[in-house]
């Protein structure tokens, strides 16, 4: 965590500012750098906390001291340990298709305004290129770090599923309430064996159900097992989506096709939800653990009194909200503007002088961007 603010969070933090409002003070190119720079911080950032936080759930390289302290053997080890690459790649393809749907939405928005807007057309144009080419990659990639939670944590993967007893088949649990008192998936809606073809790449695979590790040693199975179908029903919308959008590029429809630019307004917020939701997954599954299997999150708890913990709580939450509040107030002012130039662009492009109009131009499907 030192590493992330030495090289990431200043460099953040340095260009932030030009990247948000110095546009019209710095010139185009330097303006491109900054923005450059916080995306790179914000990745370096990524990198750091992962590898902290993906330690935590695969521990490794480490020894534990005399006094039960945990010390690095193997830094390599600690910061690749065996999580962290499948966490890395799905965790930054995730934030990329979250800025993907909200710039998409901002475009969809402007679209419904003005179909001739060129910028609205560009950054649209954009966004749904990421959707279909990128949510494709992002549930390879989230098959792949499921096969190494299952391989290292296999008790979130029951949780998950909510599985509590260990059958020869594995079914699919769509839907269905978890509940641990009575160690049963109540009103169950089941698809056989495709739990072992999605979780083990195999018809007629076995996955241990939650019954089979000792009651002191599983996570709570309500909380997981709904994030994360949230989590996959945003990423299969995500997907339609993007299907979408090509079928509606091949029919030249891209910027004229308003059920697309609201549906794309819809899902707008859908990439912070399923971020969100993996997250929860991801942590609340790690339970009862601070490290996974070696560090109960009980035996972690600093010795502080409620007084202080809810004196500093309330603090964040107040520091939080006018910060928070005062950013989300200045995104929404700025996307709803129109974007500036597209205009005066239009009216000067070829298509103008050959005689068409631009909105002759978006009926026809316009040039593509």
């Amino acid at each position: 965590m030192g590493y992330e603010v030495l090289t990431a969070f200043f460099l953040e933090a340095g260009f932030l500012g030009i990247a948000l409002f110095g546009r019209k003070r710095v010139g185009d190119g330097l303006h491109m750098f900054a923005v450059a720079m916080v995306a790179v911080g914000t990745l370096i950032s990524a990198t750091w906390i992962l590898a902290a936080n993906s330690w935590m759930q695969t521990p490794a390289g480490y020894e534990i001291n005399a006094v039960g302290q945990f010390v690095p053997t193997d830094w390599w080890a600690i910061i690749f340990n065996p999580s962290f690459p499948y966490r890395l790649v799905h965790t930054v393809l995730a934030a990329f298709l979250t800025t993907a749907f909200a710039v998409g939405a901002v475009g969809g928005f402007h679209l419904l305004r003005d179909a001739t807007n060129r910028q609205a057309r560009i950054m649209f144009s954009m966004a749904m290129w990421m959707a279909a080419l990128v949510t494709p990659v992002q549930i390879i990639a989230g098959d792949q770090q499921g096969l190494n939670s299952l391989e290292h944590q296999p008790a979130k993967i029951a949780a998950i599923e909510g599985h509590y007893d260990t059958t020869p088949t594995t079914p699919l649990i769509l839907l269905g309430i978890p509940d641990d008192t009575a160690q049963e998936t109540k009103y169950a809606l089941e698809i056989p064996n495709l739990g072992g073809l999605i979780l083990a790449h195999d018809w007629n695979a076995s996955v241990k159900g939650l019954k089979d590790f000792p009651p002191d040693q599983r996570p709570q199975a309500l909380v997981p097992f709904f994030t994360f179908r949230i989590m996959v029903g945003l990423g299969v919308l995500m997907l339609v989506l993007g299907v979408w959008s090509l079928w509606a590029r091949y029919r030249k429809t891209l910027y004229t096709s308003k059920w697309l630019h609201r549906a794309a307004i819809l899902m707008g917020p859908s990439g912070f939800v399923a971020v969100l939701a993996g997250w929860y997954t991801t942590e609340v599954g790690r339970q009862p653990y601070t490290v996974y299997g070696l560090l109960r999150t009980s035996d972690s708890l600093s010795n502080v009194d409620a007084a202080g913990v809810g004196a500093s709580l309330v603090a964040f939450i107040l520091t939080y909200f006018v910060v928070f509040g005062a950013g989300v107030f200045y995104i929404f002012r700025v996307v709803s503007k129109s974007p500036e130039g597209e205009k005066e662009e239009l009216r000067q492009g070829p298509t103008r002088t050959a005689g068409v109009t631009p909105v002759q131009q978006v009926q026809a499907g316009g040039p593509d961007v």
